[in-house]
């Protein structure tokens, strides 16, 4: 019954967010803070109703970083809930281009301002990460990436790739690692799926950086999120026993 309840009155207020950010998408198509003000909505209209606590943990400082390149652990279709919900004003996505055929969600995608890549094509995903970097000094935009480039979908933090992190050393902003705990285990028949914590963990300058050096930034972010999504799994568990 919980199931049931969980997936119609989810599938329909996902709609009519989508159809109501599309309306008011269009009178300024393509502005980057579209896509903050839309990741919060879905957070915060859809997480109750999954049984998700959520606690968020913002660098306190990051509106002095300036434009970024924010990296988060890609796990499931619930990132959108949980990790959305700390996404900061000016920050667009990258993501596949075949996402703007999703019915509903793809138009609200493309008109709030997020860049789509064509992954199939070599040339083309080059030529978006120029794309990239060219948005961030021209526009004054941060840039949201999945550096594992897939959803884990609980196989633990996959191996990165270094697009992200030549993108941030290419731009000369610094990279933000945003890490969230486990939600593999979240069951829409299950009334309560427990704590989920989303921590934004200390800006990487990259001014002094070469694009010689994207590999070691790549694993120093990897090492630091690697231990960080452990230490978040381990709190979630203490707090889910403490309400149990």
């Amino acid at each position: 019954m919980i199931f049931l309840f969980r997936m119609v009155f989810g599938i329909i207020l996902a709609i009519l967010i989508c159809i109501f950010g599309v309306i008011f998408c269009l009178f300024s198509p393509r502005n980057p803070n579209h896509v903050a003000r839309f990741a919060h909505i879905f957070g915060s209209v859809l997480t109750p109703l999954f049984g998700l606590k959520l606690v968020l943990r913002q660098y306190p400082d990051i509106n002095k970083a300036g434009n970024c390149v924010f990296i988060a652990n890609h796990q499931n279709n619930y990132d959108i809930l949980v990790a959305g919900q700390i996404v900061q004003p000016g920050t667009v996505t990258v993501g596949k281009k075949s996402l703007v055929w999703i019915p509903f969600f793809g138009p609200l995608y493309w008109l709030s301002g997020n860049i789509l890549l064509d992954r199939d094509n070599k040339s083309k995903a080059r030529d978006t990460l120029s794309q990239v970097v060219n948005e961030i000094k021209t526009k004054a935009l941060s840039i949201w990436m999945f550096p594992e480039g897939t959803r884990s979908r609980g196989r633990g933090l996959l191996p990165f790739k270094t697009g992200a992190f030549r993108a941030a050393i290419a731009a000369g902003v610094p990279v933000v690692p945003i890490c969230v705990s486990n939600t593999n285990n979240i069951k829409l028949n299950r009334f309560n799926n427990g704590h989920m914590i989303v921590e934004m963990l200390e800006p990487i300058d990259t001014k002094d950086m070469k694009k010689e050096d994207a590999k070691a930034l790549m694993e120093r972010c990897y090492q630091l999120m690697s231990d960080k999504i452990a230490q978040l799994d381990q709190e979630a568990a203490i707090l889910d026993k403490k309400k149990a």
